[in-house]
């Protein structure tokens, strides 16, 4: 005999980039299904579902968090920032277009959960040092080995005068 648990939608409100959202779905649905599918934002992309490539990461509270393997259940209440989050009034995020500038992607998959985690480090830490950079950043894998050009993205932004943004 097999017994089949479904667990039952439910509406929960979410706070991303800003707005308030309305949901429907399964609470323990993961975070990163719930902004793809339920939101439409696509940026944060599913690499591993197992939290350890970064591709998904997105700040929640100003902390980067890989969404992949956190419940939607989990977050009422909680500021969460992704990708689309960050352009404001047509410009790029000063992280967003220093990525542009070094080149710093080559196939792009990996390239927001990059910069949502050296956002992270840098509202924490606006002035880091190279290797606290790589040290921050060791978690999100670039399949590409675009690391270079990554570290001299992120080091421009800290070398500017870029200060810790509200997000």
């Amino acid at each position: 005999m097999v017994i089949r648990m479904q667990l039952t939608s439910i509406e929960i409100a979410l706070r991303v980039n800003g707005q308030e959202h309305r949901v429907k779905t399964n609470p323990r649905r993961s975070l990163l299904s719930g902004l793809r599918e339920d939101l439409g934002l696509i940026g944060a992309k599913y690499g591993c579902g197992e939290g350890q490539c970064g591709a998904c990461t997105v700040l929640i509270d100003g902390d980067a968090v890989r969404s992949c393997i956190r419940r939607v259940e989990d977050l009422k209440g909680r500021d969460i920032v992704t990708i689309e989050g960050l352009e404001k009034d047509g410009q790029l995020h000063p992280l967003q277009q220093s990525f542009l500038d070094h080149d710093a992607l080559q196939c792009g998959y990996c390239t927001p959960g990059m910069i949502m985690s050296a956002l992270a480090l840098l509202n924490k830490n606006p002035r880091p040092e190279s290797d606290e950079i790589i040290e921050f950043m060791e978690g999100n894998i670039c399949r590409c080995c675009a690391y270079p050009r990554i570290l001299k993205a992120i080091l421009q932004v800290a070398d500017s005068d870029f200060h810790r943004t509200e997000s």
